[in-house]
């Protein structure tokens, strides 16, 4: 039995395809940051990738995406006016065989927190700044989806105003928050919910877009948040929060 199974809304998706995803995205990220890509083992590029990451900083990654990101802030206005409030939903199940959700959720804020720049970054390769900083608000830099660009948003989670998930009452834990441009504009939201579930625990992870972003875009994201939660649900189960 795998130790986390990952279900799309359609079908169940196996641990190696999460992992063959990472990999493409792995070197597709490096090459972007500069950086040759040695060789295909899996590992060797997220070492590659977290070295380059902590390298650049925080400062020398926003100063490196700065094109892209100025890119993304448009095109994600644009999209949040003429979807008029309006929203597209991306959604994965995530269950882990072992653990707790409240541990879990312990273990992520701390993390998050302390500006654990290893955690958060390798977690997947589109992971470029996820920070809380005063008031419990998220910095977030990340590749969304299939998006060429990376982006730029703030998540807190005292604002949920506009959020349009509804809270499932048998999921007793989340982490939400309406997604928000350094302008203050909602571009989306975050409405992660959790449950404990057998000897583990269960994720449903969603994200809201802009009803008009393309739905290429809603697919590809399903792989990130495979991807990043996946990682981090493993390093959860390594830490001593177990």
């Amino acid at each position: 039995m795998e130790l986390i199974r990952t279900y799309f809304p359609d079908r169940e998706v196996k641990r190696g395809a999460v992992l063959e995803w990472e990999r493409r995205r792995a070197r597709a990220v490096l090459r972007k940051l500069g950086v040759h890509p040695i060789g295909d083992d899996l590992a060797t590029l997220h070492a590659q990738l977290l070295e380059r990451k902590l390298q650049l900083g925080p400062d020398g990654l926003r100063q490196r995406l700065r094109g892209e990101l100025a890119i993304s802030d448009v095109f994600a206005g644009v999209m949040a006016r003429l979807s008029r409030g309006r929203c597209r939903v991306c959604t994965i199940d995530l269950l882990a065989h072992r653990g707790r959700a409240d541990r879990f959720l312990s273990w992520f804020e701390r993390a998050a927190r302390s500006h654990d720049d290893a955690t958060m970054l390798s977690a997947t390769p589109d992971h470029y700044l996820l920070r809380t900083s005063e008031g419990d608000v998220m910095e977030i830099i990340e590749t969304t989806g299939g998006s060429p660009v990376a982006s730029r948003f703030f998540v807190d989670p005292a604002d949920r105003v506009s959020l349009q998930t509804p809270e499932d009452a048998s999921f007793p834990l989340r982490f939400a928050g309406v997604a928000r441009t350094k302008s203050g504009r909602s571009i989306g939201g975050v409405c992660h919910q959790f449950r404990d579930e057998g000897e583990g625990f269960r994720a449903r992870l969603t994200i809201e877009f802009p009803a008009l972003m393309p739905a290429a875009m809603i697919r590809g994201h399903q792989w990130h948040l495979a991807s990043e939660f996946s990682n981090w649900v493993l390093g959860y189960l390594n830490s001593d929060m177990v």
